[in-house]
């Protein structure tokens, strides 16, 4: 991928790593469009990056991933790049008696399902480009589980397995496809999260991540150097080690 001259979506982009991805392709010289379920963060981000766009989006909805996916083909015929970005991460006791699948479903859709629709939805689109892009965000914890957490680690662990298949399928085609996996960053993902010392600065992980993308473009996966513990662990023999390590806590 090419990190300039692009015209580029990017989910769940009015905070944390999306909006830092965004600000850092509008600044290497794209045309970048936001979109979250909120107006006003969404709002934030474009009045301080004068030129970014944004349109609201509820991605746990199947007829609004459908409606929105038009209106963006409308409004931005050269769109070439789709960024799966929007997540939730919760916490889940699995021994709560009765126990309530709320947030794990909650989580699944749009984790999931999300990425899932959207990228069908724009696929046909993106095809049409002399070159093109999809970016799926994942997570260290689609290797490496952080047992706090389940769901969510089971739908990251479901999009990076999606995203291999994507790719073959793909591979003929003029789109490519990107897995873009953070170690935990500093951000508001989770209550505490953003004050969690063990986590990247976010805009050391932005940094370092966009210098991964210009330096490589045709790569399949961005590791950064502090996700490659988690990310390598079952294939240099240390998962049990990092395992315990993770979550000592829990």
């Amino acid at each position: 991928m090419n990190i300039t001259g692009n015209t580029i979506l990017i989910t769940g982009g009015g905070s944390g790593i999306g909006r830092g991805l965004a600000e850092a392709f509008h600044a290497a010289g794209n045309q970048v469009i936001i979109a979250g379920r909120r107006p006003q963060p969404l709002e934030e981000a474009c009045a301080a990056n004068p030129g970014m766009a944004f349109q609201t989006l509820n991605v746990e909805s199947t007829d609004a991933i459908r409606a929105f996916a038009a209106q963006i083909m409308a409004d931005y015929p050269a769109l070439n790049v789709l960024i799966n970005n929007a997540g939730v991460m919760r916490a889940e006791n699995l021994l709560t008696e009765p126990f309530d699948l709320t947030d794990a479903e909650a989580t699944i859709t749009t984790n999931l399902l999300g990425p899932i629709r959207l990228t069908a939805a724009l696929l046909p689109h993106l095809r049409q480009q002399a070159r093109a892009t999809v970016i799926n965000v994942t997570s260290g914890l689609a290797f490496m589980p952080l047992t706090a957490t389940p769901t969510y680690n089971a739908t990251k662990a479901a999009i990076h397995s999606y995203s291999q298949s994507l790719r073959h399928q793909l591979r003929e085609t003029s789109v490519q496809v990107i897995e873009l996996i953070p170690p935990a960053v500093q951000t508001d993902l989770m209550p505490g999260h953003n004050e969690n010392p063990n986590g990247m600065p976010l805009a050391d992980y932005i940094q370092e991540s966009m210098a991964l993308l210009q330096a490589n473009p045709d790569a399949a996966e961005v590791c950064v150097e502090r996700v490659k513990m988690l990310r390598n662990a079952e294939s240099t023999g240390q998962y049990e080690k990092v395992f315990g390590m993770l979550n000592q806590a829990h």
